[in-house]
């Protein structure tokens, strides 16, 4: 899709059409398919059950006929950004940085009662068949509805500056809730957020659960999308997740907003219409 020797479009301005960083167009990567088939085998593993530690794990992975040694594992794990959930210092994708500040978690005990009162985001590990990708996402914690996303072949924070300004054109958190790692802590991101005038939080080192809707974001997800189409490349995964995040946010119900849509409870009535009759517009022409 990038055309190197387009002398009308410079590679800047086509990695900004496709939503993409400038630096995916130079990336990539080494493609070892054993490792991958572990990796994703331990995603699997790990997203129905994020209670199990390496030993676990290793005994799940020997069920499917892997058998590799824990130091392998953990080490994958590692790599991978998962821990099992118990209170330790959690390992996370979006590693931190000491030279970074770090802000406090806000959220605590907070009552959530309105649209556009808390957002977070969070980067998950995609699987592929020829590789791997890495999600992330802005969504806003009292509809539960996915305000932005962007997929990334590798971790620099460029996709999450796209995905936070991008959302930034339809809204403003009072306050926007992370980790602590690099790609949020980061100078270029803080800046977007204080120039917009948004409260700080991040999670306690060790309390993954701080985060809890987008982890369960995640999960649904992988279940619902990632795990079912078992895409080939980046590409193909940015064309199956856009149509699921549409879906998502305008279809599928929640018992926790009384059986309605996210995009119900986040959208005013009138932009709701019109995003229902785009959608009836859209799946007019597809068929």
């Amino acid at each position: 899709m990038i055309e190197k020797n387009n002398y009308e479009i410079n590679l800047t301005r086509q990695a900004e059409l496709l939503d993409i960083s400038r630096s995916g167009i130079y990336y990539r990567p080494i493609i070892d398919q054993r490792e991958i088939q572990i990796k994703n085998a331990i995603d699997e593993i790990y997203t129905a059950c994020p209670f199990y530690g390496s030993r676990k794990v290793k005994r799940e992975l020997e069920n499917h006929s892997i058998k590799i040694s824990r130091g392998y594992v953990q080490n994958l794990m590692r790599e991978m950004g998962l821990q099992a959930i118990y209170p330790v210092k959690r390992l996370t994708l979006s590693q931190g940085n000491k030279q970074h500040e770090k802000y406090p978690y806000l959220l605590k005990n907070m009552e959530i009662v309105r649209v556009n009162q808390v957002w977070s985001t969070d980067i998950t590990y995609v699987r592929l068949k020829n590789g791997f990708a890495y999600l992330t996402v802005i969504f806003d914690w009292y509809s539960r509805y996915v305000i932005s996303w962007k997929l990334s072949a590798t971790l620099e924070n460029d996709f999450c500056i796209q995905a936070l300004k991008e959302s930034l054109e339809i809204a403003t958190p009072e306050i926007h809730n992370s980790d602590q790692g690099v790609q949020y802590t980061a100078e270029n991101y803080i800046a977007v957020l204080e120039e917009n005038g948004i409260q700080i939080s991040m999670d306690g080192r060790g309390r993954c659960m701080d985060n809890i809707f987008t982890e369960r974001l995640w999960r649904t997800v992988k279940y619902e999308n990632i795990y079912i189409y078992d895409c080939q490349d980046i590409e193909e995964a940015r064309a199956g997740l856009t149509e699921y995040f549409q879906f998502y946010n305008y279809r599928r119900i929640h018992q926790s907003l009384d059986y309605k849509t996210p995009a119900q409870i986040y959208l005013p009535n009138n932009q709701l219409i019109l995003k229902n009759q785009i959608h009836l517009i859209e799946a007019n022409i597809l068929s």
